[in-house]
């Protein structure tokens, strides 16, 4: 479940360091009621980052498979050995 805090609650900052250490979804700050900004730790930011690369690289490599810029396996390994040696 989402946490969401209000703005003044900034203030406290070693709690809200704390806060997004132990958590694992992001935290949302409220302006006088309405979604404002929010707030994760690093590591779970870095986490997110990743995850949006990898699913932006399999989107990529859908719409290469539909498109039919694919090449077959045998050939490309077989060319990588031949190229190193292998």
């Amino acid at each position: 479940m989402p946490q969401i805090i209000p703005i003044r609650d900034l203030k406290n900052t070693a709690a809200i360091s704390q806060m997004c250490q132990e958590s694992t979804e992001p935290i949302y700050v409220t302006k006088n009621g309405y979604g404002d900004m929010v707030i994760m730790s690093m590591k779970i930011y870095q986490e997110k980052l990743f995850l949006h690369d990898i699913y932006d690289k399999l989107a990529q490599s859908e719409a290469d498979v539909t498109a039919g810029r694919t090449k077959n396996a045998k050939d490309s390994l077989q060319r990588l050995k031949e190229k190193h040696n292998v």
